[in-house]
């Protein structure tokens, strides 16, 4: 099965950009946003710094944003929203007779594929979510309850494929997985074969565990 492939911006080529492009300006402003917050947290990332990085005037900054906090909200939902597309895209393209295995494969490794390719957006939104104003928090909460819900969805499809012990609780095995999808920031440094056999892997653990099941007998 193909794997899914996700454009990333690239702050190399904004930065190339003569400065007569405000988008290419907007990608950078947002692209080295997320690095500093993802290596600095929130309160010590400050639009100077911002700016500083980006070989720009502070005040530059508001052609562009009205304010930090925009600036933080932008990434935030890019660093959800992205991997979202990615996932929905993947599972989307399967038939609909795809049984649970092949839904949870495709999946997991299309979260994690996008997830390790947005790693500053990524990495800055699990940091920093925590840190930032209520406000701006709230004003997340909607983009990050969408794609858990089509996770919860995702699994109450699978289920009904069959094979699902309908004694376990899919809300928590949801939690669970997108928790150790997301930890593998902390500590992944493979390439794209990596990741594939890190989807294989997860997928694996979490449909079948660790201990050793009785074979089947062949029939015949």
């Amino acid at each position: 099965m193909p794997s899914p492939t996700i454009e990333v911006r690239s702050s190399k080529a904004a930065a190339r950009s003569d400065g007569r492009d405000p988008s290419a300006t907007r990608d950078l402003i947002l692209d080295t946003a997320a690095r500093l917050f993802r290596a600095d947290g929130y309160a010590a990332t400050s639009l100077r710094d911002i700016a500083d990085a980006c070989g720009m005037k502070a005040g530059s900054l508001y052609y562009h944003f009205p304010s930090k906090d925009a600036i933080v909200g932008e990434v935030l939902k890019i660093g959800v929203e992205r991997v979202g597309e990615v996932v929905r895209a993947a599972v989307h393209a399967l038939p609909d007779d795809a049984d649970a295995r092949t839904l949870l494969h495709t999946a997991v490794r299309a979260h994690l594929s996008a997830l390790l390719q947005l790693q500053d957006y990524t990495s800055a939104n699990v940091r920093i979510v925590g840190q930032v104003p209520v406000e701006v928090r709230n004003t997340h909460i909607a983009t990050r309850d969408a794609y858990e819900r089509f996770w919860s969805q995702l699994l109450k499809r699978c289920a009904k494929q069959g094979g699902f012990d309908g004694e376990r609780d899919l809300k928590l095995a949801r939690l669970f997985l997108i928790g150790a999808l997301n930890g593998s920031l902390e500590w992944f440094r493979g390439g794209p074969a990596g990741i594939d056999k890190l989807a294989h892997e997860l997928s694996e653990l979490f449909l079948d565990g660790l201990i050793t099941r009785p074979q089947r007998k062949a029939k015949g």
